[in-house]
């Protein structure tokens, strides 16, 4: 039966092939005979007793031999298992190191690790670290307020009156396109030195500020002018901050006018394209400047709605998702006589980046069409701001309606809806040029608190989308004092390049008054923040405390992980937050989803769960003990867990004081530091150290021979109690250097690798010394040194037993070369202490297996031999069974591991297979193997990964967007002072100043990371044991002929033995399961699907949305500028020419609000 690949979202496959005994004991049918009609496929249960014998078979062109019957496997697989136990115990060297450990019991101590105190402490220094910068922020933006209210408003302000660091000067200076160098700045712009702060990754100025305007915002405006002359004072508080706390990173304020300053100075990091970075578009500006929001977004696409506006329409609404967060809720719907969702959401859905790109996909497909009906498209938006029965913010609650004009007022939908508590704020957007009445759509919006904008050109949109801001922050401003309270944001990436952060943030409030008298301004000047890298956060943790599994994570109220060792994005977006569940980046459970919900709700607790986890190299996945124990972190939004595997309540702590801490010499001059140099590699084996951060001073190196050199010259200099080391790390590496030389003493050295077919031998602890014997299998050993983050290590600690890694290779790789047998498996186990009660597993062992050569051995172990140099055979008249060595042409045998990789083969063209999945190899027997439970399955998603962009279905040569008028057009003069025209030379004019937007959509994004890679969903599979633990006998019926197979897994190991005969039919191949990591072009799980099924999270305590004394007369007085001919045709001429004009975007930071 064919059975397709599976692809994502697709589910298990279907029974065939069935696996089913072979009845009676009479002879089986030749190949190609048909078999009797059979019942019903039986349970597994059901199936051949374990000692229940196959009948004999004559093999093809071999009719003495027959198919292997069941006790003989069993006797193969013991002789497998003997085998490995035997080198494993003789090279391993698990007894003799457990005996090495308690020789040495003096050097060391075993510590516990206790969960709850543990947690504890590093939630209240966490604690402690975010309370220094909420103090900070509370000193910034107190001070802003101050220093606003005291400022006199200049009318008559010149830009040469100010002087500041322009961080974008130096950029522009280099662009002789730019504004300033056209136009020749009068703005008296500072020249700063910098020096280099790793702190930052950046180069800095301590002593000033920078100050950073959107490119589409005049610089010489009044209002920017003002707003640079106030916010100059700031510097000294800046300042003074740091000298309080010289770990403060980049403190910030954004100001609701688009001016961002903040320290300290360094250069605005520019990109290649036009620079599209507005402070009030950030993550934190927008969970800072308002509260959450349930938004729904209607769209007019009537028949009037021309090209041009609707294409106005459609970039409106996505610049409106960008100025979304995940606490906000949003709704898009398209109206004319009806009203409908643009997108398969039904309800408000939470404005994730997955659920904001379904939108601006959807928003793509609007047509125009029909004539307008106002009526239909708000009922809609009411009633889904009234629908309670769904998850929402339940704070700002608001309809953003984009139309061309219109004259209903639908006064009746308010009265019904709105009126009299008016709880819906309603903003219009005018869009296009045309010459419609706005007063309707000015009275909609004054009449339900809302605001009225008009967009007429592509310009006006990024400006226009982001002020309803302001409007929303007026009850936040009124609240006074109530409204002033830290919130702490996602993880998101730095614009400025300190990777991943969060920040603090405080709305900073207008204090000023028009007079005695008057009403209090209710004006939001802004967002003040402070960043906190994760690294910081991260040090405030134990690291090797924990073990390779353990590990502390955090997670905030939306349930997206702030620290977890999983949190790896492969690409960043600065314009996106980092939003990771914690459920996606562990495998979803039960228990785990009563976890999380617990963290959110800011409780406490402590749970043991059996749950799945992936292997670092994300090719296995192992079934495992872990403990978890969770507190929240107070002040904060964040909770912090802590896990740890049962083997990781105790840890090792070297106690060397005996020994050194009396020696007022150098390390270098310690008796075991003596293994570490490389002059005693040859006789005791090439030393690997982990990178990790032994003392201050110490270089890091990605090379570890050089990183070895670093750290053996720091050496030289510092004794072993320096205050500048760490001397838990330092101590526990000399001790394991030690225990490590002395195992190559007792175990290693005298004996001949050569005779057991063994490239190497090796032992890695805890640590972080990974030593391997002999030196020159140091060239072809690839294992990161860093026995953390090695697959191996941690996939030992995590099983019981020997386990067995081939190397890694790729379906779409070549095959293995196998030369020099530098080809090797390794195969790894974890040594158990048992101390004074206490079970900890310090140190993995192991050795590394000569590919060909345990082929070969393989082949005999799995044969009829009686001696070792004498294979069994048979005559014509004899009836012998068919083994692994003689019959390699009829007779498959191979070793599998846990995650379906291929191990062992005794057909010596698969050998270059190696570590390739099965089902890669014979997608037949795989099938076969996990329909009968052998293996499990395991699907997940990868939200952090990258792709390569997606080439688009086709390019055209036109400018994007812009409509083309005809000859018909240029000769018609009425066209020429139609809307249309108006339109298409204000984007003309905005085109000459940003040349991308008459760059086709592919030529914009070259020479950007973007262009390069994109993050994107991966759909990853993993195969791991199932639950048949017994020996199996099973036939694979491929209708007219079938295939006979055993299984059994090998005792204390992670391999599968199987022997099957070898694929006679082609039909038998349809099947293919697959491993490998696929893209999921619809962005993983079906979106619409998982909105109806919400996971659970809360949002802020606190909303502002109200307060009775708010002043909403002011809403928007837009009016229309009619073009005038003469300018038209002077603007034409000179296009036509080729002498395009060079003026600026004006786009004018007016405060309307």
């Amino acid at each position: 039966m064919a059975v397709p690949a599976w692809t994502c979202g697709a589910s298990r496959p279907g029974p065939a092939p069935t696996a089913l005994p072979w009845p009676g004991r009479g002879p089986r049918p030749g190949p190609g005979a048909r078999r009797p009609p059979s019942g019903p496929p039986r349970p597994l249960s059901l199936l051949l007793p374990p000692l229940l014998l196959l009948p004999l078979l004559a093999a093809p062109g071999a009719s003495a031999y027959s198919f292997p019957q069941q006790h003989t496997m069993q006797h193969w697989a013991r002789r497998l298992e003997q085998e490995i136990d035997g080198v494993m115990r003789i090279f391993g060297g698990v007894q003799q190191l457990r005996e090495i450990y308690k020789d040495n019991r003096n050097l060391f101590e075993v510590q516990e690790n206790e969960p709850q105190k543990l947690v504890e402490k590093v939630a209240g220094d966490i604690e402690s670290l975010l309370d220094r910068k909420v103090r900070a922020l509370k000193r910034l933006a107190d001070a802003a307020e101050n220093f606003q209210k005291a400022h006199r408003w200049q009318d008559n302000i010149k830009e040469e009156d100010i002087l500041y660091y322009d961080a974008k000067a130096d950029a522009e200076l280099d662009d002789p396109e730019s504004e300033d160098v056209e136009r020749g700045s009068k703005v008296s712009t500072l020249r700063l030195d910098f020096v280099e702060d790793s702190n930052f990754k950046n180069k800095v100025n301590y002593s000033y500020t920078a100050v950073q305007i959107p490119t589409d915002i005049y610089k010489g405006s009044t209002v920017i002018l003002n707003e640079l002359n106030w916010t100059e004072a700031l510097e000294n508080v800046f300042i003074e901050n740091r000298r309080q706390d010289p770990t403060l990173l980049w403190q910030v304020f954004g100001s609701a006018t688009g001016v961002t300053r903040y320290y300290p100075a360094t250069p605005w990091r520019a990109p290649k394209k036009i620079d599209l970075y507005d402070v009030r578009r950030r993550p934190w500006y927008i969970q800072g400047a308002s509260s959450p929001k349930d938004m729904v977004i209607i769209v007019d696409v009537s028949g009037s709605v021309s090209g041009l506006t609707l294409k106005l329409m459609k970039t409106s609404v996505c610049e409106m998702l960008d100025t979304l967060s995940d606490d906000d809720y949003v709704n898009v719907a398209s109206f004319n006589e009806k009203a409908q969702p643009v997108s398969c959401f039904t309800h408000l859905v939470q404005a994730n980046v997955r659920n904001k790109k379904v939108f601006k996909e959807a928003v793509q497909g609007m047509v125009a069409k029909g004539t307008t009906g106002y009526k239909a498209g708000f009922e809609y938006a009411f009633d889904q701001l009234q629908n309670s029965n769904i998850t929402r913010a339940n704070c700002n609650k608001m309809i953003m309606m984009f139309t061309d004009g219109g004259e209903d007022r639908v006064q009746d939908v308010f009265e019904k809806y709105n009126w009299p508590n008016r709880t819906v704020r309603v903003f219009t957007f005018s869009v296009g040029q045309h010459n419609y009445d706005v007063t309707p759509l000015q009275w909609m919006a004054c009449a339900n608190k809302g605001y009225y904008f008009e967009i007429p050109s592509i310009g006006a949109i990024r400006i226009n989308t982001q002020e309803y801001l302001d409007v929303l922050g007026r009850p936040m401003v009124l609240a006074g004092k109530e409204a002033k309270q830290v919130q702490w944001t996602n993880v998101y990436e730095d614009a400025l390049g300190l990777g991943l952060v969060v920040t603090g943030t405080l709305p900073v409030f207008n204090l000023t008054q028009d007079g005695p008298g008057e009403k209090k301004n209710q004006l939001i000047l802004g967002v003040m923040g402070i960043d906190v890298a994760l690294n910081d956060i991260k040090r405030l943790t134990p690291n090797y405390t924990l073990g390779a599994n353990g590990y502390v994570f955090a997670i905030d109220l939306n349930g997206y992980v702030l620290l977890h060792p999983n949190l790896k994005p492969q690409t960043t977006n600065f314009r996106e937050p980092v939003t990771l569940d914690f459920l996606d980046a562990e495998l979803e459970d039960e228990n785990k989803e009563e976890i999380r919900r617990s963290m959110i709700d800011g409780n406490k607790g402590h749970k043991q769960i059996r749950t799945l986890v992936k292997s670092l190299d994300e090719r296995y996945v192992d079934e495992v003990v872990r403990n978890y124990t969770w507190v929240p972190i107070r002040s904060t939004n964040y909770s912090l867990g802590l896990v740890l595997p049962p083997y990781s309540t105790f840890y090792l702590q070297a106690n060397l004081s005996d020994q050194i801490l009396q020696v007022k010499l150098p390390i270098s001059k310690l008796k075991d530091f003596e293994f570490l140099l490389p002059s005693s590699f040859e006789s005791e084996g090439h030393v690997f150290i982990a990178p990790r951060e032994y003392c201050k001073d110490l270089n890091a190196s990605d090379n570890n021979t050089e990183f070895l050199k670093n750290f053996i010259e720091l050496m030289e200099k510092v004794t072993p109690d320096s205050k500048q080391c760490n001397n838990f790390l330092l101590h526990n590496l000399i001790l394991d250097t030690g225990i490590t030389q002395q195992l190559v003493e007792r175990v290693w050295r005298d004996q001949d690798l050569n005779t057991y077919s063994l490239l190497a031998v090796f032992a890695a602890t805890d640590g972080g010394i990974t030593r391997v014997f002999p030196n020159k299998a140091a060239e072809d050993w690839t294992e990161n040194p860093e026995p953390f983050n090695a697959s191996f290590y941690r996939r030992s600690l995590d099983n019981y037993g020997y386990i067995f890694k081939p190397p890694h290779q790729d379906a779409l790789l070549r095959p293995l070369e196998l030369e020099n047998d530098t080809v090797g498996i390794l195969v790894s186990t974890a040594v158990e202490l048992s101390l004074g009660g206490r079970t900890l597993r310090p140190a993995v062992v192991g050795v590394k297996l000569d590919l060909e050569a345990w082929a070969e051995k393989f082949k005999v172990l799995a044969s009829n031999r009686t001696h070792q140099d004498q294979p069994q055979k048979c005559g014509p008249s004899s009836h012998c069974e068919m083994d692994c060595e003689v019959n390699n042409e009829d007779l498959l045998c191979v070793l599998i591991d846990d995650g379906g990789f291929l191990v062992l083969s005794n057909q010596n063209h698969q050998w270059d297979q190696v570590g390739r999945f099965f089902s890669e190899v014979d997608a037949n027997l795989m099938l076969a193997l996990y329909n009968n439970s052998f293996y499990t399955r395991k699907e997940s998603y990868d939200y952090q990964a990258a792709c390569a962009p997606q080439p688009p279905g086709n390019l055209g040569a036109a400018p994007r967007g812009v409509f083309v008028p005809t000859i018909a057009d240029f000769l018609n003069l009425a066209w020429w002072t139609s809307a249309a025209a108006w339109s298409l030379f204000q984007q003309l004019l905005y085109g000459l100043i940003y040349h991308s937007w008459f760059q086709a959509d592919s030529a914009e994004a070259e020479g950007s990371p973007e262009a390069r890679e994109s993050s994107c969903v991966m759909k990853q599979t993993q195969y791991y044991f199932g639950s048949v633990n017994a020996s199996y006998n099973a036939i694979i019926d491929c209708g007219n002929c079938s295939r006979l197979f055993h299984a059994q897994r090998l005792t204390n190991t992670n391999l599968l033995f199987v022997v099957a005969e070898k694929p006679l039919c082609s039909q038998c191949e349809a099947g293919r399961l697959l491993q490998k990591e696929t893209h999921c072009p619809a962005d993983g799980p079906e979106q619409c699907e998982l909105v109806q099924r919400p996971r659970y999270r809360r949002g802020p305590h606190i909303c502002f949305d109200y307060n009775a004394t708010e002043d909403t007369s002011d809403c928007g007085r837009g009016a229309s500028f009619p073009p005038s001919l003469g300018v038209l045709v002077s603007l034409q001429l000179l296009l036509l020419l080729g002498l395009p004009p060079r003026p600026q975007p004006q786009v004018h930071a007016s405060r309307r609000l």
